[in-house]
């Protein structure tokens, strides 16, 4: 499946994009916009299949590791470092997103590509930041190395463990690779949207050429009649609804099958004690941090972002990972261990709590907090 996703899906989906030419009709632009879906469609399949499975190999590698490894180990620096040592400074992404990157899947809101101002651009990486992430290739090595020293008198547990770390580290930069490119349309699907917004702003169907955003299909093709009502009323409840605190689960899982992503929580989770008046999540990326709270609501606030900060915020994507080589810690209300958060967190080595359910309510820019990535928890320092 990963060699049919590098030779047939992505060279289809990006030869399309690449190709594909500006519209000039409405229904030209939405013939593209079905197009762009169904190729962008089949793509996220793939990768939730094939580089969704990276999460798996990490489980396998940190069961052995507990089973064979954190006995011999306890006491020493490979000890502390843990099974996810072995998965940091396997990628490098760069501080300038690519265009196609975006803030949030949903493609009513501009690309990276869209957005040239400074106040969308995270400041540059300090020196300690760079120093820490170049450290994290050697750091892993080390670790490593000192998994086999303690598996020595036991060779067959030396090439159990070499082929789970291959594998793990292998899905780990697969998952990168298909994460950057599932976007690869988003900045002709907006193009395409702002045709068929012009369109119709111009026959003064609309106000505003974003509100085909908040049209139905047929209403988009009918320029004769005035919409602005139905758009404006929709807008407004788009942006009632997106201030509520998300559910962090829909339904139940069936009965035998259970919850597999509960069951890794509780595994990473341990046995450790919640504090009282801790927020609680998921322990994403191991580690202890104490910080500065700034609660970071999309790329407006990219600037203000601090070399040392915790990052709080609802849910990241693509385009937020440059602030994880400043971040000292991560805080999300959402997400599992599988989100993007929780994967870009582990590489960069940072402490991150996720599925909070509400941080970003009850975390205030500017107030100082604990956050035990191990644990799960987020702990307000008292002054």
């Amino acid at each position: 499946m990963e060699a049919d996703w590098r030779e047939r899906i992505l060279p289809t989906y990006r030869a399309f994009v690449e190709a594909a030419p500006a519209p000039t009709t409405v229904s030209e632009a939405e013939e593209l916009v079905d197009h762009i879906c169904s190729l962008a469609g089949q793509y996220l399949w793939w990768l939730a299949v094939v580089g969704g499975s990276a999460w798996k190999m990490e489980g396998a590698l940190s069961t052995f590791w507990s089973k064979h490894l954190a006995s011999r180990l306890d006491g020493t620096a490979a000890g502390e470092a843990g099974a996810e040592a072995l998965l940091r400074g396997l990628t490098r992404t760069e501080t300038t997103p690519p265009a196609h990157a975006v803030y949030s899947l949903d493609w009513y809101f501009p690309t990276a590509g869209e957005h040239s101002s400074p106040q969308t651009t995270a400041p540059e990486r300090a020196p300690d930041d760079r120093a820490r992430i170049d450290a994290l290739p050697q750091k892993r090595s080390d670790v490593e190395a000192a998994a086999r020293a303690a598996l020595s008198d036991r060779p067959r547990l030396v090439v159990r463990f070499d082929a789970l770390v291959e594998v793990a580290q292998r899905y780990a930069i697969l998952r990168e690779e298909q994460t950057r490119d599932l976007t690869l349309g988003w900045p002709l699907l907006r193009q395409c949207a702002q045709h068929i917004g012009h369109e119709l702003t111009t026959a003064r169907a609309i106000a505003d050429p974003d509100d085909d955003f908040f049209l139905t299909h047929n209403e988009l093709r009918d320029p004769t009649t005035d919409h602005h009502e139905h758009a404006v009323r929709r807008l407004a409840g788009w942006e009632r609804q997106r201030r509520l605190d998300a559910p962090l689960t829909l339904g139940t899982p069936p009965r035998l099958i259970g919850d597999p992503i509960a069951r890794a929580v509780n595994r990473a989770r341990g046995a450790t004690p919640l504090p009282d008046g801790v927020i609680v999540g998921h322990p994403a990326s191991v580690g202890r941090a104490t910080g500065t709270v700034r609660v970071v609501t999309g790329p407006e606030d990219f600037a203000d972002f601090r070399s040392g900060d915790i990052l709080v915020a609802k849910a990241t994507a693509p385009a937020w990972t440059q602030l994880f080589s400043l971040a000292a810690a991560v805080v999300t209300d959402g997400g599992t261990l599988a989100a993007h958060a929780s994967l870009i967190a582990r590489e960069y080595g940072i402490p991150a709590v996720v599925g909070t359910g509400d941080a970003t309510a009850r975390l205030r820019t500017g107030q100082t907090v604990t956050v035990d990535g191990g644990a799960g928890t987020v702990a307000p320092v008292l002054d």
